[in-house]
């Protein structure tokens, strides 16, 4: 089958070191952590008491007061960034067919705040059953998409994918799918997450997910650090315009980068411990590569999952390894999570547009927080410690895992 090429035409970006795309990639080269104390509720009673929150976001700005209350954190997060994203595309909505453009978007949790809020309120009333006719529309985890596709009128697909952490990441490979199979032309894809609540916050903290270097919060998320503790709780969102190539050449497109490949896995093993060895990391990497008809000794940068745990950046590494053999002391590793925190079910898609920067720029960004050497992992290994370096980068890989035990993997080439 004669499969259509995909590439991206439009970026966006709404995240804990900046509120666009630019500003977010020069807080990533430029190793700026978002972490600091939780400003949005009283965080002094929770074991962990920071997070990568967004910061000096003045929501009506972009969105109607009125429209801006029929929606979660997490949808106007959406919302604000595919805005910035439609805008790069430039496209000219009255001359291209909507019934072949559509929405996949990616939400780990969707309306937690709004969930949270409504429980509270029920809880401490009288026991009446009152409950905003909001609340179900605001929460559930698909409102995003369509909100996007009512905004922009885009009639084709529409759904959100939920995979944990890896959701964004599905959410492009399943968007890439449609487009090379002939279905669709273009898609609004990415993913956004609004989890910095007293829920979220106290959820992660009975699992023993979360960092609590309460005193140094900029330091706490420091993968690959023989002293990491746990994940920082980010928010944000990521949104990418994917297009079929020739639709975009026929309009004069600016491109970005070209999508070539991607592959899903899951480690079957436990509910959120990652697989010790790496089996579906390693899995889904092989698959994407595949999928791309590229050997691995053609990948240059891979922004890894990363997370500054224990197990799952030992696991990763591990799992490079495995795939790369010798060329994975020739490849730049780095994890923007030390920057960023984890943006749950939006991290695929910020770091999507971290490795299409990385691309295009040619300049790998860092692991900030570096401190201290951990034995676990292979010093041939190049890291990228704290500071960002200079490469031409013809292939980038990002991985994304998820609790559940979902991995997926993508793959972007550089456009000339």
């Amino acid at each position: 089958m004669n499969l259509k090429r995909v590439v991206v035409t439009g970026i966006g970006a709404l995240t804990p070191i900046g509120n666009t795309a630019e500003e977010f990639w020069s807080g990533l080269i430029n190793g700026v952590s978002g972490a600091a104390p939780i400003t949005r509720f009283d965080a002094s009673l929770f074991k962990t008491q920071f997070a990568c929150e967004i910061k000096n976001l003045d929501v009506e700005q972009f969105i109607d007061r009125k429209e801006a209350r029929k929606m979660d954190p997490f949808t106007q997060y959406a919302m604000i960034s595919v805005e910035e994203a439609m805008n790069d595309a430039g496209f000219d909505l009255e001359k291209i067919d909507k019934s072949r453009a559509g929405v996949i978007w990616g939400s780990g949790i969707g309306g937690l705040k709004t969930f949270q809020d409504e429980v509270k309120d029920f809880a401490n009333g009288d026991g009446t059953p009152r409950f905003n006719p909001f609340f179900i529309p605001k929460m559930i985890a698909d409102i995003s998409a369509g909100f996007l596709s009512i905004k922009y009128g885009f009639r084709g697909p529409n759904f959100v994918t939920v995979s944990a952490c890896a959701s964004a990441t599905n959410a492009l490979i399943d968007a890439f799918n449609y487009i090379r199979l002939g279905k669709a032309d273009i898609f609004i894809s990415g993913g956004s997450e609004a989890a910095v609540t007293e829920a979220g916050i106290g959820g992660f903290n009975a699992m023993k997910a979360l960092s609590q270097r309460n005193e140094s919060p900029e330091t706490a998320s420091r993968p690959f650090d023989k002293d990491r503790d746990g994940f920082v709780l980010g928010e944000g969102a990521g949104a990418l315009i994917l297009e079929e190539y020739e639709h975009a050449k026929a309009r004069g497109a600016k491109i970005y980068a070209e999508l070539v490949g991607g592959g899903m896995t899951a480690d079957a093993y436990h509910i959120t411990a990652p697989h010790p060895e790496g089996l579906g990391a390693s899995n889904v990497m092989e698959i994407a590569l595949a999928d791309a008809n590229l050997k691995p000794e053609e990948i240059d940068y891979i922004n890894v999952h990363g997370t500054s745990t224990p197990l799952g950046d030992v696991g990763e590494t591990k799992a490079i390894q495995k795939v790369f053999g010798d060329h994975a002391y020739k490849l730049n590793i780095s994890s923007t999570k030390s920057m960023t925190g984890h943006l749950l079910g939006a991290a695929g898609a910020i770091e999507a547009i971290a490795s299409i920067f990385a691309i295009r720029n040619g300049i790998v960004p860092p692991t900030i927080n570096h401190f201290t050497d951990d034995e676990s992992f292979d010093p041939r290994l190049n890291l990228t410690f704290n500071k960002a370096q200079k490469r031409e980068i013809n292939y980038a890989l990002s991985n994304t895992f998820g609790f559940g035990g979902h991995n997926c993997s993508v793959i972007f080439k550089k456009y000339n």
